[in-house]
């Protein structure tokens, strides 16, 4: 049988399709551009052209199909036009699930959020508390509404697990959004002052096991929280300077002026439609300071993450392999 990866050129999906294939699987990947798939992803993988958006490409896209994972989704904070959350992360989604209904797959592997959960800040919480209420930003509504969307198909028959990453560090395609931009402008010295705030972490390879993982052990409607700590952002700068010699950590840009940033960035970039240096939404995450608890993956899917400074030090030789950061013999070798 083959399984179907959306998003498979995205920072989950393609650590996905690499894992699942070098254990023997065939993978049709779901991709917009067949040259950048065929740029990214390992030889041998089956390329299907198509958008999550624009269900006719879907049709017949599954077919042969046994596990579909959809990790395809807009995980940015901010965009001119908001709406286009709703066109990718709502439409998208019950596109890739109807498609996957009339294709009668076996088990449909949703990437959900943790945004879809409910916590005071310093509180820890796991999978057993949606939030019911909508959200502040128009990326967490919209993947609320499209995991609400998902229980309406589970309810209906559907196999489906929902996986729930934090934020995302680690290999992946250049330009996916995590955590590696930050890592290596702190390294080159970019960083003038830090956010206030702090965010939970995973490291993609360790993510798309996860997602793994939960195809072959989950129960139907399981779901399961993907994160490896929680970590404000000075500790978190602090382990990038130890490992990289870095040598002087920023000042923590104070509260009310990040506000004041975020506020005026997000009107001048409606005039001018390139996106702000700090989006608001993105604020309103580092200032959340909840805790996600993993452990319900780690006991039922016998899941494990390397720590925080492992995946530092093997990011640190990633973007020295893809020439982000120079292979300077200081770099990474604490």
């Amino acid at each position: 049988m083959t399984t179907f990866v959306s998003g498979a050129t995205g920072m989950i999906g393609a650590n996905i399709v690499q894992q699942l294939m070098e254990r023997g699987e065939n993978v049709r990947a779901l991709v917009r551009n067949e040259q950048r798939g065929r740029d990214l992803l390992p030889e041998g993988c089956e390329l299907a052209k198509g958008d999550i958006t624009e269900p006719d490409t879907l049709r017949g896209a599954m077919d042969g199909c046994d596990v579909v994972y959809h990790a395809a989704g807009l995980p940015e904070q901010w965009f001119k036009d908001p709406e286009i959350f709703t066109r990718v992360n709502v439409e998208g989604t019950r596109n890739m699930l109807e498609a996957a209904r009339q294709a009668k797959v076996r088990r449909f592997i949703y990437t959900s959020t943790i945004d879809v959960f409910q916590a005071g800040p310093g509180q820890v919480y796991d999978e057993s508390v949606i939030d019911p209420e909508p959200k502040g930003t128009y990326y967490e509504r919209s993947k609320q509404t499209a995991d609400r969307l998902a229980v309406e198909y589970l309810e209906k028959g559907m196999d489906i697990v929902f996986l729930h990453p934090s934020g995302l560090y680690g290999p992946g395609p250049a330009g996916s959004p995590g955590s590696n931009g930050l890592i290596a402008d702190l390294i080159k010295g970019k960083v003038p002052m830090l956010l206030p705030g702090g965010f939970p972490v995973v490291y993609s390879i360790d993510c798309a096991r996860g997602h793994i993982l939960a195809a072959d052990k989950a129960k139907a409607g399981d779901r399961f929280i993907l994160s490896e700590g929680y970590y404000d952002l000075v500790s978190f700068t602090q382990t990038v300077a130890s490992i990289a010699r870095v040598p002087r950590i920023p000042r923590v840009m104070p509260l009310w002026f990040a506000r004041l940033f975020a506020a005026v960035g997000e009107l001048v970039a409606n005039i001018t439609g390139n996106a702000p240096l700090l989006p608001k939404g993105q604020l309103h995450f580092l200032q959340w300071r909840a805790i996600p608890n993993a452990d319900k993956a780690r006991r039922v899917l016998n899941w494990d993450t390397r720590s925080l400074s492992e995946g530092v030090k093997a990011t640190i030789a990633f973007l020295q392999s893809e020439n982000v950061l120079p292979n300077d013999s200081d770099i990474g070798k604490n």
